[in-house]
């Protein structure tokens, strides 16, 4: 009985600190990060890896706090954002603030990006655009998972006839074949997509912009990675002041041979 009970307790204990990291909720062992794949300058998949300076600041700032780190295609935008949604992403590089991911993620709040979105439009068919109601009458084009701002969602489902579809080259096309009158998108996206399939001289971005928005980080608020938020914000604010990210994303509009003032450039 005794030399029975004796080896019972031995194996309970053998088993104590399996069960006890069991019970434990998982660590960080690596930042899994992500990205929309079809939007360039900021962030696009290339056929092998997700690049731009999104991947690029990112990376970045988990690398100079030493938090070990995987970049990882995981399909198509709204895949991307269901990932989060799942936890199966760590940190999502980089996107707009919208009340509905704010259920599933922790925005880093020091903006990373500009991100001003434009109308664009067939230059042969263009039209007089000062305000968001000189577009009620005329069809839009979005992509499908893109979203600019809850004030212009509520205005567009009111008042828009805005059809979601596709990424960047299904709505171009659909423009270019009088589907739809305009297509918003971010400038940046839209300039690059047009500068790749040398269309400048067919499509255009309209003036005002359509938002003066921004792209930001964003945790996963189910994953044990969001611990570090704090400190990547912390860095993020360092690069931010000295103009890092500016020049980042400046050497990408270049490579796209996007040619931008300044002051769009910087606006805070």
């Amino acid at each position: 009985m005794g030399l029975r009970f004796l080896s019972c307790c031995l194996m309970m204990a053998s088993l104590a600190p399996s069960l006890l990291a069991a019970a434990e909720p998982a660590g960080c062992p690596k930042v899994v990060l992500s990205a929309d794949p079809d939007y360039p300058p900021l962030h696009w998949y290339d056929g092998k890896e997700l690049r731009g300076p999104s991947i690029e600041l990112a990376t970045r700032i988990l690398s100079d706090l030493q938090i070990p780190y995987e970049v990882r295609y995981v399909g198509p935008w709204k895949r991307v954002l269901a990932n989060a949604a799942a936890g199966k992403i760590d940190l999502v590089a980089t996107l707009k603030i919208q009340p509905e991911r704010e259920r599933y993620l922790e925005f880093v709040r020091t903006p990373a990006f500009p991100n001003p979105v434009a109308v664009f439009v067939d230059r042969e068919r263009a039209f007089i655009f000062n305000s968001w109601g000189d577009l009620a009458q005329h069809r839009g084009g979005i992509s499908l998972g893109n979203t600019f701002g809850a004030e212009f969602a509520q205005y567009a489902a009111s008042h828009l006839q805005l059809e979601e579809a596709g990424t960047a080259d299904t709505n171009f096309r659909k423009l270019g074949l009088g589907r739809i009158d305009y297509f918003v998108v971010g400038l940046f996206t839209g300039e690059s997509y047009l500068t790749r399939h040398k269309l400048g001289t067919r499509f255009m971005a309209m003036r005002p912009f359509l938002t003066e928005d921004k792209n930001y980080f964003a945790f996963t608020k189910a994953s044990p990675c969001a611990k570090y938020h704090d400190a990547f914000e912390a860095r993020l604010k360092e690069l931010v002041a000295n103009k890092t990210n500016i020049a980042m994303l400046g050497a990408s509009l270049q490579g796209f041979d996007i040619k931008l003032d300044s002051t769009t450039l910087s606006r805070k």
